[in-house]
Parts: structure tokens; sequence; C-alpha cells
């Protein structure tokens, strides 16, 4: 006990001044004989620690502050220097009662007192024996009891407790080392503690743990007991620490990747810089001065500046700065009032259309009267034009040509097979490879807001579960409607009310009926053999002279070589064919100048027979005689007018009536209104009634893979039918058209300039038409018809009496 007194004296005989921390350690390990613990007092002052626990043995700094502790010490100061240590219960009871106030607690002797700067008293304790209160015998101005001392129980010579002991001391070093806030000196100090007793005060006093912890720690009067729940708790703080560990490792790491990719952005940063910039900032700021001179909308105004707030906020990695990015490179390239000044010279535009196509006089009128108005207005709402016509007569590259005379740019869309609504509006920016749709996209290419845009095949858009483009050209194309076009990808509002949107389609029948009504319809027929001939003329022998390298030879057709290759070799409304047949002449001719052969200067009807072949079409079918019962009708499809011929025959039976040759609904009710007709009116015609029933009838319609329709037929089967039941034949070098009814009137029918050019390719003279449609030839250039007779009806009886030939 004199050596602990002394090693005490010795550590802490320094000026008060200079003290300020001294942590717990062991300065003793001596336990109390027989004789010191009878000299122990009875009666002590106590004072009460928060949150502590004192064990024996053990030196502890605590500061006081209370004014019941300050004087319990001054007592003790006065007697011997002993005082009770005990632990409050709730750690925020600034004045205890002593219910409040743990009975167990440890006798310390006070080794050291010194007075702070701040005036709180810190002193220096050391726990020497455990004791229970009996009684409080004072309670103001501060706590004395009347104690009972506690003895410890200690196991004699037993190795479990040894062992017990020894992973005390284990687990202790482990925590020491793995604890960063301990100090390095830990480890060494518990390997040279001996006294076992005190190892486990020791490091139970060293604990972090809770308080009712450490307090049944300091209850529990068996000593091997102790050590099984310190051993206990032990295993619980080490694998806190483990865990603990653990995270601040990871953290660490993870701090030391963003500090070190930190550090790395910050070098790129600083190189960017000395090569002139960041690229990322230089993107912005290259948008930001493209920006500047575009007259654009308030609401596209605003859009594009939160865009540049938010590029300015992302880091270029992330996947939203590339679609933020694209979005504005989007609006910053589309022609916000961007317009091309229109040419109002009127006679200028008319040699324009005139030299790109022949004929064509409605379209071009129309062309005109736009300009025209123009010229006067100085603004309109542009029209929206849709050409119908057979294929291959122009329709797509008149668009092309109404752009170069009013002196705007050209655009074209494909609208065939398309399926998806989005391919129009666009898809919303958010999907991955998002884009905007072909409008927007097509006026971003043209950089001009009144282009002429062509939207080809409009009648062959798709409809499928996908969506229904056809519905979103019902904005596209309303002028009351197109001012604000909304695009999915731009998230905008765009002005198409300039542009000229012209449609073309073969057939008026496939659009849906909203959207045909939104449009101005106008017609195109084929051409005529003089009209192809011409065009071939100016348009294709120059053209594919061109293609085929012959611009400095001297070739020439004359009219009556491209007659023949009209006629013999063509049977279409427009040129398509013509044009790859002259190309078929051109290489012939081609390959006699490369291998250095004379080339004749004109070609010939030979020479286009020898290249050709033999005349796949010929005229003598439609132009001979005729058995009774045959007739030549005239019919139209999508690529023009046709030569359609009705055969009708009688055979013995019991009167059957057949029809063949692919015919459609509507064309079979019109054999069987002509049959009824004809059967009303037998009598007027010469035919006994019996012979309905005498025998079967058969009506037949050539070529019977091609379907057919339609009513136009109704006089053509008529006129068979009596020419089977009368004998007589039908005129040679005629045709006819027109709708029959019950009554025998005849009804007008479309088509009437395909099929008159149609019966003038086949080498028809006469041509039987219902009388209201008159008008309709009475457009034909004179020209196109020469030499052509047409015969106008009202019923049934003038065509079979003008049809029909005598007997």
């Amino acid at each position: 006990m004199n050596d602990t007194k002394s090693m005490i004296e010795m550590l802490l005989a320094q000026p008060e001044q200079e003290v300020e921390f001294m942590p717990i350690v062991p300065l003793g390990e001596d336990e109390l004989d027989d004789q010191e613990k009878g000299n122990l007092p009875e009666e002590v002052p106590v004072i009460v620690l928060r949150n502590t626990v004192l064990f024996p043995n053990v030196v502890l700094p605590i500061t006081v502050a209370r004014e019941k502790s300050v004087k319990a010490i001054n007592e003790a100061q006065k007697n011997g220097k002993w005082i009770a240590v005990v632990a409050q219960k709730n750690g925020n009871e600034e004045d205890p009662n002593p219910e409040d106030i743990y009975q167990v607690g440890t006798l310390a002797k006070i080794v050291k007192q010194i007075k702070m700067p701040d005036g709180n008293t810190t002193i220096f304790i050391m726990g020497r024996m455990r004791f229970r209160i009996e009684a409080y015998t004072q309670v103001e101005p501060y706590y004395t009891a009347k104690i009972r001392y506690l003895e410890d129980n200690f196991p004699k010579e037993d190795a479990e407790f040894e062992a017990l002991v020894a992973s005390i001391k284990e687990q202790s070093e482990l925590i020491a080392q793995q604890s960063p806030n301990m100090p390095n000196e830990t480890s060494i100090v518990l390997r040279n503690i001996e006294h076992q007793s005190f190892l486990v005060h020791f490091v139970a006093s060293n604990l972090s743990v809770k308080l009712t912890e450490k307090q049944a720690l300091l209850e529990e009067d068996d000593v091997k007991k102790r050590a099984e729940k310190l051993l206990q708790l032990l295993h619980s703080e080490l694998q806190l620490v483990e865990l603990k560990n653990e995270i601040t490792n990871k953290t660490r790491a993870d701090i030391d990747k963003q500090q070190r990719e930190y550090f790395l952005q910050q070098q790129m940063k600083s190189i960017r810089e000395e090569l002139g910039g960041d690229p990322n900032e230089r993107e912005i700021n290259d948008l930001q001065k493209r920006a500047e001179g575009i007259n654009w909308p308030e609401a596209a105004q605003e859009l594009f500046k939160k865009d540049i707030e938010k590029l300015q906020r992302m880091h270029p990695s992330t996947p939203d700065y590339s679609v933020i990015y694209n979005h504005c490179d989007l609006m910053l390239d589309l022609p916000w009032g961007v317009y091309t000044e229109d040419s109002y010279d009127l006679k200028k535009a008319q040699k324009i259309l005139d030299d790109d196509h022949y004929g064509m006089h409605k379209i071009k009128d129309r062309i005109l009267e736009y300009l025209a108005v123009l010229k006067l207005k100085g603004d309109m709402k542009s029209p929206i034009l849709c050409f119908v016509g057979p294929p291959g007569i122009g329709k797509t590259s008149l668009g092309r040509s109404i752009a170069n005379a009013i002196n705007r740019k050209y655009v074209r869309l494909s609208l065939g097979g398309l399926h998806d609504e989005s391919e129009l509006r666009g898809h919303r920016k958010t999907y991955i490879g998002a884009m905007p749709g072909r409008i927007i996209q097509s006026l971003r290419k043209v950089k001009s807001a009144n282009p002429v845009f062509i939207l080809d095949e409009i009648d062959k858009i798709g409809k499928d579960f996908r969506g229904d483009p056809s519905s979103a050209l019902l904005e596209i194309l309303d002028p009351e409607q197109n001012n604000s076009f909304y695009d999915n990808y731009l998230e905008l509002e765009f002005d198409l009310s300039k542009v000229l949107f012209v449609a073309t389609a073969n057939s008026l029948g496939d659009i849906q009926p909203a959207l045909r009504d939104r449009m101005e319809i106008i017609q195109l027929t084929g051409y005529s053999m003089e009209e192809k001939t011409e065009i071939a003329k100016r348009h294709l022998i120059p053209k594919q002279k061109e293609l085929h390298g012959l611009d400095k030879v001297a070739i020439k057709f004359n009219d009556k070589v491209l007659n023949k290759i009209v006629q013999e070799y063509t049977r279409e409304s427009g040129v398509r064919e013509l044009d790859r047949l002259i190309a078929s002449m051109m290489r012939s001719i081609a390959r006699q100048v490369a291998m250095g052969e004379k080339v004749a200067p004109q070609v010939t009807a030979e020479q286009v027979e020898k290249v050709l072949g033999k005349p796949k079409f010929t005229n003598e079918i439609y132009t001979k005689g005729h058995p009774a019962g045959v007739a030549v009708g005239l019919a139209w499809t999508y690529v023009g007018g046709d030569i359609l011929f009705i055969e009708a025959s009688l055979a013995k039976g019991k009167g059957g009536f057949s029809l063949t040759g692919n015919l459609g609904t509507v064309m079979k009710e019109s054999a069987s209104t002509a049959l009824s007709f004809l059967k009303a009116h037998a009598a007027e015609f010469g035919i006994p009634y019996e012979r309905f029933d005498e025998y079967n009838i058969h009506i037949h319609v050539p070529e019977g893979a091609v379907p057919k329709d339609g009513p136009s037929a109704g006089v053509t089967m008529l006129t068979a039918l009596t020419s089977a039941f009368t004998g007589r034949r039908v005129k040679p070098h005629l045709a006819m058209t027109g709708e029959i009814t019950l009554r025998g009137q005849v009804l007008p029918v479309g088509g009437i300039k395909e099929k008159i050019l149609a019966a003038k390719r086949a080498g028809i003279k006469d041509v039987i038409l219902c009388v209201q449609n008159e008008k309709d030839v009475e457009e034909i250039n004179p020209a196109y018809i020469k030499g052509m007779h047409f015969h106008y009806v009202n019923e049934m009886k003038e065509v079979v009496d003008f049809a029909l030939m005598k007997k």
C-alpha cells in the first residue's frame, strides 16, 4: 500500500495549473489487508456520479460541479480523505434523491484535488473497496451514509477462472488494437497487469457499455461470475468494434475513391483550361451563341433557357445530358420564322411549269392562281392540294416543279407503308432512341418554314395496333389547325400554316373521308398518244441520251417511230414503260458507238423491232368483226383506262344463268339487271320469250385472273345478251360504257377521259356514252380524239339500235 501511495504521489506531484486531464490508468493492484479493512470508516460523505461506475483499485479523474459534492469532498479532505462513490440511476437528474441512487458503490481515497480555471473542482480518486449503503444519516448540505463493506469471493486454484481471465485479456487487447480512439500503450498496460481482480476492474472501467451493465458487474460478489459477465460484454463490444471498423473502412474507401476522382477531375479541368477550356462548357456556350440570332416564340425561348440551365447543372456522363443537348440542338436547327421569298413573276413561273411538264393545264392554272392571290394580298394560308391519278404521269415530279416555279425549298415525304403515328408526331424524348417526327425532321433539313412539302402516296398509309397515321395527318393538313402543330419530341407548337402541302394518290377511295375533306382534289388523267409522243421528244429522249453518254451523238426519233413504240409496246396511262423502252434503244445505240460501228442518225421501225422484239400489242383484236354475243366495253383501273370484252353465249338447257371471269358483286348485279330488262322487253327486240327457258345463258369476261367490278359494263352486257339472242353482230370499231337501270335508262359513269384514251389507243372509232358524259368529252383536247365519233344516249333501246348490225 505504501508503494502505491508513493507512485500516486510521484505521478501527481505537479503544479495544479499544469494538470488538465488524467486518463484512467492502473496505479495500484494491492488488495486491502485485514488490518486496513478494520480501519475503514463506517460512516462517510457520499458523492454521486453521472454515467460512471468506480471499481476497486482503479483511479478515476472526475470533475465536481454540484454544490453537495463539493461540500462532501471538502469534508472528506478533513477526515482521512475517504469518500463513498455511487452512481445515479438517471443521468439527467440534477439533484437526485436517495431512491434515485444505486445502493452499491465503491469506497474511494481522494488522491489529488485541483481547482480548475472555470471554477470547477477536479479530483483524482482511487477505488478501494465495494460497499452497500445501509442508511443515509445526512441529506443536507451533503449526503453522508452508513455503509457495509462487501467482500469479493475469489475462486481457489480454478483453471476455468484462469482461462476466463486470459480470454478477457486477449479480447481486451483485440478491442484496444481495433479501436482508433485507444492509445497505443493500452495493449502494453493490459499485458503488464498481473492481478486478476484488478484486470477485471480495469477492463470493466474502460469498457463502453451501458451504466446498468457496469453497475451489475460491480454488484456481483463472485469474482468468477463477474469475469464471465465481463467476457460476454467484451464479445459484444468486439463485434461492435469490428462492425464499426468494417463500415469505417468501406466509407474511407468510398471517400478515397471520390477524392481520387475529384483530384483527377480537377487535373482534367486544368488540362482542358490549358487546351482552351472545358469542352462541355464550350458546347453550352456554343448553344447560347447560336440562340442569339433566332427569332423564336416566347414558349420556345423559355424552354431553351430551362434546358441550358439543366445542362449547366448536369455532369456530361449522365444519360439525360445527351438527351437535353440533342433537344437543344433540334430547337436551334429548326427554321423559327425563316421563310424563303416567293417569286411573284407569274410568266416565269408558267414557263418553268411548262418546261418541266407537258399538259396538266388544270394544275398549272391552280398554282398560278395561288401565286396571283399571294402577289395581290401579300399573305395567305397555303392550300392543301391532292393530285389524284394513275401512276407514272408525273404527280411527284410536279411538286419539285412547283417549288422551282415559286422559288421555294422542296421536301418529299413518302407515306407508303407508314404505320406508326410517331413517325409523323415524334416520340417523347424520355424514350431511348427517341426522335422528332418526319415533319419536323424535314423542316430541320431544308431550313425553311414555307417549303413545298410533297406527301407522296397518301392513299397507301398503313393502319394497325401501333396507331393510325392518317388520323395524325388530320391536324397537319388542316389550315385552321396546323399553325400550332405539336411534335411529341420537340414538346412545342410549330407553325406549318405557310407550308404548301401537296399530296399524291392513285385512288381516292383508299383515303380516309375526313382527310379527303381537308384537301383540294385535282384529278389527273392519263396521257394521250400525242401527249406521250411530245413528252418523249421533249423530256425522255434528251434525258436518256445524257444518261447513256450519247449527248454528242446525233440521234433522232421521228413521230412515226415514237407512235410505233407507244402503240405497239405500251399500254399505260403514264410514261414509265415508255421511258424504259427508250432507255433500251439508247443502250443498243451506246453499244454500237462503243464498238466503233456506224450509227444511223435516224432510228427506224426495223431497228425498233430488232431491239424491242415483235410488237406486244395490236389493235386488230378490237377492230375486227366478232360473232354475235361479243361486245367491247371500256373500263377504268388505277393505272388508267382499258378495253374489256363481254362475251355472251347460249346453249340448250332450262334457262340457267352463269357468270365467269372473276367478277365483283356490282358487275354481277349489272348482268342480272341486263337480263331482267331484256326479258321484260323481249317482244320489242324480236325475241320469243320461250327462248329464255330453252337456253342456258353464260356471260364471260376474258382475263379471268384480273378482278373486275363496277357498274359501267351494264350497257355492254345488255348489248352482248341482245346480240346473242337476236343473232345480230355488234358493229366493228365500236366500244361503249355506261350503267343501266331496270327501266332501261343509261346512267353516267366516271373515268371518261382514261376510257376514251384507251379506246383511241386500241383503234376504236365509235364510242357510245350517256348524254350526261358529254361534258367530260368536251374537256379532252380535240386533237387527241381526232377521228373518233361519240354517240350519246339516254336509253338502252338507242344503244341496241345503233350497236347491232342488221341480219
